[in-house]
């Protein structure tokens, strides 16, 4: 793993009443260097509960170590904006009353900082994909425009976002992409609609699909892309970018056996393809109730 950049706020902007811009930049990004694919993310390492940026030591296996005592936070964000000239990035996060990274963001102020390391990016469309679909919540957001930017000449694409408000809804991209807006769905709010927007937008098998959002619920987007419509592997990214009640949820499966834990992690070390494990991790972590 490569070394942490510490960025400082600059500045923030609130974008709707559920996202604000935080505008990094300073000495700790001069070697920042994007991969250029929109949906590019960073691991962002927040300050404590005590206000302090504790970095991490990383042993040779890459594994972060904090000191003793800290109660370190660290959520992965898409990066929206990285200017070469001046070093800034821009990092859009959600805010919705809970969760510390969002309240982080909302009091944040020029000289505040965190850290992150190098970005890496999951939109990878096979060559021909020229019909794209993309199908969010609010936390995809900032990839989806970034994305939408992006889309060379010629393709065509819609999309489906689900927000918590109508007040949540903003301007992505150049307005030549499709939005189809679903207000008061998911997002910690109410029952999710992905699935249900996926199976009303035409997607065909050349199709290429985008689908980013809550995890658990991204498991019925998945199966319907996977099983229903019978993609291949390369016509669709499901990624899962929060999960709702995420200390429960952790707290859980940190209550796991040795046995059960060792059974889920064999999963991932058998020879089967990336597509084969993640259905029979999907299926056990089910049983389990998670």
């Amino acid at each position: 793993m490569s070394e942490l950049h510490v960025a400082e706020v600059t500045r923030t902007a609130w974008l709707t009443p559920g996202m604000v811009r935080v505008t990094f930049g300073g000495e700790g990004l001069r070697g920042f260097r994007t991969t250029g694919v929109g949906d590019e993310f960073v691991r962002v390492h927040f300050p404590s509960s005590d206000g302090v940026l504790h970095l991490p030591t990383i042993d040779e296996d890459g594994v972060w170590h904090y000191p003793e005592g800290v109660d370190d936070h660290v959520e992965p964000y898409t990066i929206r904006r990285h200017d070469e000239a001046t070093g800034e990035v821009d990092i859009d996060l959600v805010v919705h009353g809970h969760g510390r990274a969002g309240a982080w963001a909302s009091a944040a102020v020029q000289g505040d900082r965190v850290a992150f390391g190098d970005p890496r990016g999951l939109y990878r469309p096979p060559s021909g994909a020229i019909e794209q679909v993309f199908v969010t919540d609010a936390t995809g957001l900032p990839a989806l425009a970034r994305l939408s930017e992006q889309l060379p000449p010629g393709i065509r694409a819609v999309a489906a976002v689900e927000v918590a408000e109508e007040s949540h809804r903003m301007p992505v991209g150049d307005g030549s992409l499709a939005v189809r807006w679903i207000v008061g769905r998911g997002n910690g709010v109410g029952p999710s609609a992905i699935t249900e927007a996926l199976r009303a937008l035409p997607i065909t098998d050349d199709c290429y699909v985008w689908v980013a959002g809550e995890a658990g619920e991204l498991r019925a987007a998945r199966r319907y892309l996977r099983h229903e419509r019978g993609l291949s592997a390369d016509r669709y990214a499901v990624i899962g970018y929060w999960r709702d009640r995420q200390e429960e949820w952790l707290e859980r499966y940190e209550g796991l056996d040795d046995d059960t834990v060792a059974s889920l992690q064999a999963i991932w070390q058998s020879a089967d393809d990336d597509e084969v494990r993640r259905d029979r991790y999907d299926e056990h972590l089910a049983r389990l109730g998670l």
